[in-house]
């Protein structure tokens, strides 16, 4: 029975990084689409977040499973309540991958932003990448410094954002309100796929060393 139910927990650690690795990339391809007007790459994307959503139904599904059929306690509890809390956040990166891409279509055959904002975002997908390899490193190999160092990428996430915010504001933004408005969104979803990657780690944290990690 202990050995089932190890086998059925370590499945549903290969659905997290299954996740991890779509996610990562679905961003990708997002800003593929955002940068050069892919539009295939943009469509791809937006078919493929089902894939992602399905995976996270399948987790969701196990552990529940798993619970009412194992009942479990102690660390094998905590791993069951981080594997549903690394799903969610998971799911919702994949959302923000599709709202890249479904910016990127919208605009298309144009570049969705303009070539001044390119470095910045080309930046904070570098960004974004990183994080979601690290994520999905500490699913497939719990790791917990890995895991706090999402807090310094995160942290330069901030940074690019705030001075995306700089442009934009500047009096000698030369593109419109409507530009700006898409730029300000696109700047949000990368932003809050860091968030969601960086609360993605505190909860592997959390599965190692038992204590819940408290933000600054």
């Amino acid at each position: 029975m202990r050995d089932e139910f190890r086998a059925e927990l370590q499945a549903v650690s290969q659905l997290l990084v299954e996740m991890a690795e779509g996610v990562r990339a679905a961003l990708r391809q997002a800003t593929r689409a955002l940068l050069t007007a892919d539009r295939r790459a943009a469509e791809s994307v937006i078919e493929r977040d089902a894939e992602i959503d399905g995976l996270y139904r399948q987790v969701e599904e196990r552990v529940c499973d798993l619970l009412a059929r194992q009942a479990p306690v102690a660390s094998d509890l905590r791993a069951m309540i981080t594997a549903l809390h690394v799903a969610a956040d998971l799911e919702r990166m994949g959302d923000l991958a599709d709202h890249v891409a479904k910016t990127a279509l919208r605009r298309h055959p144009s570049p969705a932003v303009p070539a001044e904002l390119r470095p910045v975002f080309t930046d904070m997908a570098g960004i974004a990448d990183r994080m979601a390899e690290k994520i999905a490193s500490v699913l497939a190999h719990p790791d917990a410094d890995l895991a706090a160092e999402l807090d310094s990428d995160d942290d330069a996430m901030d940074e690019l954002h705030k001075g995306l915010f700089g442009v934009l504001l500047g009096a000698d933004w030369p593109y419109g309100v409507e530009t700006a408005i898409d730029a300000t969104l696109l700047g949000r979803f990368y932003e809050r796929f860091a968030d969601h990657a960086v609360n993605s780690a505190e909860h592997v944290v959390y599965l190692i060393t038992g204590e819940p990690v408290t933000s600054p």
